[in-house]
């Protein structure tokens, strides 16, 4: 489980893990700001993916709190502890394979591109 959690934080220090794209809510664009701050830009862009990484850690928290918790007490019995250990694997897994796949849409697209450009 320690690679699948180092995975999924590593995509998002990276940016790459955006669990919910069409809330709009993106952090201004480290672009925008041309060369005119390199330091700037640098900052916005840690920024923007710590915010991606704390939304990522929301959805899932939800998700699994949600599909594990049938009564809440004051302990955490056996049962939900280890459907919650599944769900966020599950859910590392699934956000993985997610990234991987839109990597390798992304590269095919660019080399199609490429092959009609020659």
């Amino acid at each position: 489980t320690r690679g699948r959690k180092g995975r999924a934080a590593r995509a998002a220090r990276e940016g790459r893990a955006d669990p919910d794209p069409g809330t709009g809510m993106d952090a201004p664009s480290a672009t925008g700001l041309g060369a005119a701050d390199p330091q700037l830009q640098r900052f916005i862009e840690v920024e923007t993916q710590k915010q991606r990484f704390q939304q990522l850690v929301h959805q899932m928290t939800e998700l699994c709190w949600e599909k594990c918790m049938d009564k809440p007490g004051p302990k955490l019995d056996s049962r939900a502890e280890t459907c919650f250990v599944n769900c966020v694997e599950r859910f590392i897994d699934t956000s993985q394979f997610i990234l991987n796949r839109l990597e390798q849409t992304q590269k095919s697209k660019s080399a199609f591109s490429e092959s009609l450009s020659d």
